[in-house]
């Protein structure tokens, strides 16, 4: 027997995690056939796509990102940059065998450095953006990868032992619902070092030169109990074929019109990580 498909593999792991997911239309509990149709008693369906995702927004949304962004963002994150972020996330996820939700998962790479980090964890990754999901299913097929919007949630309360939000917008109250007693958001976001050199380039002397998360955090400590704030702070060589790539998938890369201009050696990394308990 040969190898299974992307599509066949994604439809396997579907059916042995649907409990997980819920209709986005009706919130009803849905069932996975053998054809690869997920479907809720009211009879609303999804279909997983041959590239072994499943679309279940329940009206299209526009994204601003494209497929170049994705595919740089992969490069720079399989570079290792992030490597340290992602050890320390990993050391906060202390349950046997995890179900992860990489909210804002993007091409997944986050998540699946992650997940490899983790004895037996399973990690499902959602977006809104269909070509960030479509990415993650063509890099890693040991995760499932969702275009969902939580807004709008797939997803059973109570099905999450963590829910990662790393550089991504979050939603605090449906993070709440959808976490296991117990369970832990991680988010991620900039301290005022975060990709310094990059920022003292491209906006030398203006009001974005400098950054400010206060009030992140502080909108983080008032939604969750137990908050632990972690720090990772470091500066590592930047190969020269990334540069380009780390001006393409970060918005402060978008407004700068001569980027050839841009000579980047290094670069910081500089992220709070957040934790905090339902």
């Amino acid at each position: 027997m040969g190898l299974l498909s992307k599509r066949a593999q994604s439809i396997q792991q579907l059916q042995q995690s649907i409990e997980i997911f819920a209709c986005p239309l009706c919130k009803q509990q849905m069932t996975m056939s053998d054809e690869g149709k997920m479907s809720c008693p009211s009879n609303h369906s999804f279909d997983v796509a041959k590239q072994g995702y499943i679309y279940l927004l329940s009206r299209p949304i526009q994204s601003m990102y494209s497929k170049e962004l994705f595919e740089s963002r992969h490069e720079v994150i399989q570079s290792g940059i992030y490597d340290n972020v992602q050890q320390v996330i990993a050391g906060e996820i202390n349950v046997q065998h995890p179900i992860i939700l990489d909210t804002g998962c993007g091409e997944g790479s986050h998540l699946h450095r992650i997940c490899q980090k983790l004895e037996g964890a399973m990690g499902i990754g959602v977006d809104i953006s269909k070509e960030g999901i479509m990415a993650a299913a063509k890099f890693y097929e040991d995760q499932l990868w969702c275009v969902g919007d939580l807004a709008n949630s797939p997803y059973n309360e109570a099905s999450f032992d963590c829910i990662l939000n790393i550089l991504s917008p979050a939603n605090y109250e449906e993070f709440k619902r959808l976490l296991k007693p117990g369970g832990k958001v991680i988010k991620v976001v900039p301290q005022e070092n975060y990709l310094k050199e990059l920022r003292v380039q491209a906006f030398a002397d203006s009001e974005k030169e400098n950054y400010t998360n206060e009030q992140t955090v502080a909108r983080f400590k008032a939604s969750f109990n137990n908050v632990d704030v972690k720090r990772v702070t470091y500066t590592i060589p930047l190969k020269p074929n990334l540069v380009q790539k780390l001006l393409e998938m970060t918005p402060m890369g978008w407004h700068i019109e001569q980027k050839e201009n841009i000579d980047l050696q290094h670069i910081t990394i500089d992220l709070d990580i957040l934790i905090g308990m339902r």
